[in-house]
């Protein structure tokens, strides 16, 4: 197999890619900028997702592709170039690599929250969260993936939970949340909030089982343990040796401080308005379907947490 990897530079993409490396296939990165730490024997191609004739370039001889290339943010600043990337990118690429097998990484925000249980493949998230651009750009982008497939495209989509670890560069707002906490700047957790977290590590791998076993048109929650914020919070510190916040605040008072904070600043650094819009559930999911179908395995979410916890206080 010889696999194009769009968004390799990414955090999760740049997993996928070393998880195909290590399986034997060949693999070219396709990336606005080249990853840290490519595989030997690994092709980088450079390009941006909308430029057609180096999607085409990168896309000539692979008879796989991976689709990752994605702008996670919940600023406000980034609405439009969401639009670009994630929604308008998906369209572009879906038609440039028809004929392919396209494996495309969505999230679980496509899929809830939902109020009272855990979220399934089933389930779309409540309509209030489609103001937020992330959600919907995601929503959006899934959407033309699973139309093409309903026409005959050979399109899986995964939908990763939370993922953590090594390689969260830039960060993505999870691993900004991960170094707060581990640097000590988030003096409190939200209170009745739960994430699904699970290691990157076993994401990347989750990618190749859907490539593998995956069924066309359908979804994959690729997920770990449903764990309380405290139990997050908790995790993160014990991986550091610091002290963990003992003080959970309600989501209304958080909601309404974040509210204030975004019209005092413009991109507050620590209550970022839609950051707390989409968790006034708590962020439950049910990833038995592929664990059923395609295999895929997680490890201990505390153990992910610290490593990641670990791995963000040695980032510059």
């Amino acid at each position: 197999m010889k696999a194009l990897v769009t968004g390799a530079s990414g955090f999760i993409g740049s997993h996928v890619v070393r998880a195909l490396a290590d399986s034997g296939a060949q693999v070219r990165a396709f990336d606005r900028r080249a990853p840290a730490d490519l595989p030997p024997g690994t092709e980088f191609a450079p390009g941006d997702l909308l430029d057609r004739d180096a999607l085409a370039r990168a896309l000539d001889g692979c008879d796989a592709v991976f689709h990752l290339a994605a702008l996670y943010s919940y600023a406000r600043a980034d609405a439009v170039a969401m639009e670009r990337v994630n929604v308008e990118g998906t369209r572009v690429l879906i038609e440039a690599a028809h004929g392919r097998r396209i494996v495309h990484t969505s999230s679980c925000a496509t899929c809830g929250p939902v109020a009272g249980r855990d979220a399934t493949e089933q389930d779309q998230p409540a309509a209030w969260e489609l103001r937020v651009p992330y959600k919907r750009t995601k929503l959006a982008g899934e959407r033309l993936a699973l139309a093409a497939a309903a026409g005959g495209a050979d399109i899986v989509v995964v939908n990763p939970t939370t993922p953590v670890g090594p390689g969260d560069l830039r960060p993505t707002p999870t691993g900004k949340m991960i170094a707060d906490v581990a640097h000590g700047r988030a003096r409190a957790y939200l209170a009745g909030g739960a994430l699904n977290v699970v290691a990157v590590e076993d994401v990347a791998r989750g990618h190749l089982l859907a490539f593998e076993h995956g069924r066309a048109g359908q979804r994959y929650l690729l997920g770990g343990e449903n764990l309380t914020m405290r139990a997050v919070f908790d995790a993160i510190c014990a991986g550091v040796g610091r002290r963990s916040p003992v003080v959970g605040v309600p989501w209304t008072a958080a909601y309404g401080a974040a509210w204030l904070a975004s019209r005092i600043v413009r991109e507050p650094r620590l209550l970022v308005l839609d950051e707390v819009r989409v968790a006034r559930w708590p962020m439950r999911f049910d990833d038995s379907l592929a664990r059923a179908e395609l295999g895929h395995v997680s490890r201990p979410a505390p153990a992910a947490l610290a490593q990641a916890a670990r791995a963000a206080l040695s980032t510059p």
